[in-house]
């Protein structure tokens, strides 16, 4: 049985603009052309009521000036200065103290694809989830371009996290959705590297006993400009870090965490963790 998507219930405040269910933190290094695209996305794709965060650390940063020229035409982007300290894992803690909605997204600038999910992961948690990652390797999810190396490391980590207790079968990616009031469950800690930050989230949500779901998405990374933060050496370091902790965590909890997870499938029903694992278990025959 179909469940029906309800529209958001939002309020008009005084200045006239919605009031946002969802904050789009979008982290930035000399984003340009990227960032205007990805607004026009938003606008014609997305229904949930949103604000927009553009995310820098450094004052000379070329995204700035590019998204002050786009303010007039979007009220509901706003630029925020992260003294916190460089890289994401910062735009992240700033993002939150600076959102003004219920809902908080991790995304990044260039990657387009995953915003025709993004009703659909805002609908999971208004069902009853506290964080909701998309998957790029099932349910119908793909990735397309990016760095070979990032999807070694990215594919190896998801198998072995799997083998070891992980429900989410893509713990890596960047584009995460969950309830602002969850956050501080997560205590962050890893180092400013990359997006490295995006597989701590998805570990830590399970194992903090967050209840999850999973939306499958399209990635298409870098399509315009903008600069890459992908790195070999620290990357690989941090990822391994990570990667052996989340199977030791995963192992010493196996039976003290959650299990279940909410698959939402566009344009279907979300689905209990025994379907999740016969939907898996056909694509394993494929």
């Amino acid at each position: 049985m179909e469940i029906k998507k309800e529209p958001a219930q939002a309020q008009t405040p005084e200045n006239g603009c919605v009031q946002p269910e969802l904050s789009v933190l979008l982290p930035v290094r000399d984003e340009t052309v990227n960032i205007g695209i990805m607004l026009k996305l938003l606008t014609a794709f997305v229904e949930t009521p949103h604000e927009v965060l553009i995310i820098y650390d450094a004052l000379d940063d070329q995204s700035i000036e590019a998204t002050k020229a786009l303010q007039p035409l979007y009220p509901n982007l706003r630029l925020v200065y992260n003294e916190l300290g460089r890289g994401v894992v910062n735009a992240i803690r700033k993002g939150v103290q600076e959102s003004n909605a219920t809902f908080i997204l991790v995304s990044c600038v260039d990657d387009m694809g995953p915003l025709l999910a993004l009703d659909d992961m805002a609908q999971v948690l208004r069902e009853g989830c506290d964080f909701v990652s998309g998957t790029r390797y099932a349910f119908g999810g793909r990735r397309l371009g990016g760095s070979i190396m990032g999807k070694v490391l990215s594919t190896t980590a998801n198998i072995l996290l799997r083998m070891c207790g992980s429900v989410l079968t893509d713990a890596t990616t960047g584009m995460k959705m969950f309830k602002r009031e969850a956050f501080a469950r997560l205590d962050l800690t890893s180092r400013p590297v990359g997006w490295v930050v995006a597989f701590e989230l998805g570990l830590k949500a399970q194992l903090a006993g967050l209840k999850l779901g999973e939306v499958p998405i399209l990635s298409v990374d870098r399509l315009y400009g903008g600069e890459s933060t992908f790195q070999l050496g620290p990357w690989f370091i941090e990822y391994l870090k990570w990667l052996f902790w989340g199977v030791i965590e995963l192992n010493i909890k196996r039976g003290n965490v959650r299990r279940d997870v909410s698959i939402r499938i566009p344009g279907a029903t979300a689905t209990s963790v025994k379907e999740h694992a016969q939907a898996q278990s056909a694509l394993m025959q494929k």
